[in-house]
């Protein structure tokens, strides 16, 4: 599993060398390493050294993962500073996440409260992704989105909250063609700026028609 997870690091990160290099200098290796022992130690009922472990590994990597989640094979870890992943949150095969992603809870769920990723999911930097919702495979969470509520397989969800703009390719708004976590536009903008101009343009007329010689006057 190790040297899987080397090359997949070699294969989606332009920057990593060698697998020696990612080996000894990259923290979301050293994250996954101390998971899957903490891991361990938690499904055989050694949960106070499992969380002491996770605890270390947060301390030394900037990454909290709790010894309770389930990760697939060859997750890549791309930077990782502030990365936390829940004690009830799965990730499937060959998912990728950036700095600041939070598989976190709502405060309001019991039992499995937190997010399942199927494989092969990508989350961008910053974004959340809360709550026992399911992130389908091939799935593409953009940069900096609040995900509350299921994604399906092959969708990109954008913004605050998220909203699916394609699906398997397919535009379902008009945005940008690829998640590259800086094109992409938050639909909840849009709409924003929509009503802006809306307002603006009823300024206009109120002012037209309260303006000497207008013909309300």
């Amino acid at each position: 599993m190790l040297i899987e997870t080397l090359g997949a690091y070699q294969r989606r990160d332009p920057a990593a060398r060698s697998k020696l290099e990612i080996l000894l200098l990259y923290a979301g290796v050293h994250a996954i390493l101390y998971y899957r022992l903490a891991h361990w130690l938690h499904r055989h009922g050694l949960k106070f050294l499992a969380r002491f472990l996770s605890q270390w590994a947060r301390f030394w990597t900037g990454i909290e993962i709790h010894p309770g989640a389930v990760i697939g094979r060859r997750l890549v870890i791309d930077h990782g500073t502030g990365i936390v992943i829940g004690e009830t949150a799965e990730l499937g095969d060959d998912c990728l996440l950036y700095q600041g992603v939070t598989l976190g809870g709502t405060g309001k769920d019991v039992g499995k409260r937190h997010p399942t990723l199927g494989s092969n999911v990508m989350v961008g930097a910053g974004a959340k992704v809360l709550g026992p919702i399911t992130i389908h495979d091939n799935a593409r969470i953009a940069a900096g989105a609040v995900v509350l509520q299921e994604v399906p397989e092959g969708a990109t969800a954008v913004g605050v909250p998220a909203q699916i703009v394609r699906v398997n390719g397919e535009k379902v708004h008009r945005y940008a063609d690829e998640v590259d976590q800086t094109s992409v536009e938050n639909p909840t903008l849009k709409k924003i700026e929509a009503l802006t101009r809306r307002v603006e343009e009823l300024e206009r007329r109120l002012a037209e028609q309260s303006a000497p010689g207008s013909q309300a006057s």
